[in-house]
């Protein structure tokens, strides 16, 4: 990329919080979104407006998504199922400060199914073991299964709770947050097999079909106490 990356300020938690995908709740408050509304491929005939908040204490990063959306569906049932065929949320991350061929994927379609991959370098793709994604606790607005599609307009919210543990299992090397930390990543939003697909994205894209799988993409996560003019004690 030529161009400086978008930065994205992950605030400190100070007490923790319930998981509940409460997008309203006081916790969420005073955290300000970033929005996912660049697109791969064609211009989408349906666009869902697609915000996400991150946050990390000590011990774990906390994901939401808030998706007002249309078209809705949910299929994959089971762990590691291809949930992006379904409307979907996605993080892409590699939990150090440069640009590198190894990340994570975590993919969790609007019913709370998820995939979780591990990629040591280009080429190489690692489930993560049941076990360990047993250790990621979602939630969800919508039911685990959304068939027939919903095609009315649907807000729909996925949040989940990322042990540190998880990560430095498969990635010894991973650099865990602290002030001033900064992260890779990448947040989508696909639809691969409803009746009106997209391929949404935080961070441009330059790639001429869609494919999240590209970190050289990236933008970064800067790991911050104080994100706003004051320390966010939130609860």
């Amino acid at each position: 990329m030529e161009k400086e990356p978008p930065v994205y300020s992950v605030a400190k938690l100070f007490d923790s919080i319930a998981i509940d995908a409460d997008w309203d709740k006081p916790a969420w408050q005073a955290i300000q979104p970033l929005l996912i509304n660049n697109h791969m491929g064609a211009e989408p005939s349906h666009r869902p407006k697609v915000l996400a908040k991150l946050a990390w204490d000590e011990t774990a990063l906390y994901v939401i998504f808030r998706v007002e959306d249309r078209y809705v569906r949910a299929v994959a049932q089971t762990y590691q199922d291809p949930v992006c065929l379904d409307s979907c949320a996605e993080l892409f991350f590699t939990p150090a400060p440069a640009l590198s061929d190894f990340y994570f994927n975590i993919e969790i379609n609007c019913g709370g199914t998820m995939l979780f991959e591990w990629h040591p370098n280009a080429t190489e793709s690692i489930p993560v073991a049941a076990t360990d994604a047993d250790r990621v606790t979602i939630a969800h607005t919508l039911p685990k299964r959304v068939d027939p599609e919903i095609k009315d307009p649907t807000t729909w919210t996925i949040e989940y709770r990322l042990p540190f543990t998880v990560l430095r299992k498969y990635c010894p090397a991973a650099v865990l947050p602290a002030k001033d930390v900064t992260w890779r990543a990448n947040l989508y939003k696909c639809a691969d097999k409803t009746s009106h697909p997209h391929w949404l994205t935080w961070t441009i894209v330059d790639f001429p079909r869609p494919n999240f799988h590209l970190p050289a993409y990236f933008g970064a996560l800067k790991f911050d106490e104080q994100p706003g003019e004051r320390e966010l004690r939130l609860r």
